[in-house]
């Protein structure tokens, strides 16, 4: 199993950045792509950023040139760096694995993130 526990969110002003962590415990070997989702009141689950086992990126459009998703080099936490945000960033974050074990999908408990001023 992989447990997977995020942290680092809070309230910041409009402008503001925020580094939020996933740690993750367990089979961390196991784990092809970690993945940060958010979920803003009201709406789905979207997803804002992914990283590969082998280091590739991926963004959600909206945020493409202010966030920057990255790990550590024995791939147990990983960090979204959110910078330059707006409110329309306000939303609980997750982070998800997805793994080669049997049990694929592994989700965090999500941290709140509040934008405003």
């Amino acid at each position: 199993q992989v447990q997977l526990v995020e942290s680092g969110g809070g309230l910041v002003e409009p402008g503001g950045s925020l580094n939020l962590s996933c740690a993750a415990t367990g089979f961390v070997n196991a784990i092809r792509v970690t993945t940060w989702y958010r979920q803003a009141p009201g709406k789905e689950r979207e997803r804002v950023a992914r990283i590969t086992s082998g280091g590739l990126r991926g963004y959600e459009d909206s945020v493409t040139g202010r966030f920057t998703i990255s790990r550590d080099n024995m791939k147990s936490t990983t960090f979204l760096l959110m910078t330059k945000m707006t409110v329309d960033d306000t939303a609980v974050y997750y982070c998800h694995a997805e793994t080669s074990l049997a049990t694929r999908d592994f989700w965090g408990p999500g941290t709140q993130v509040t934008v405003s001023s």
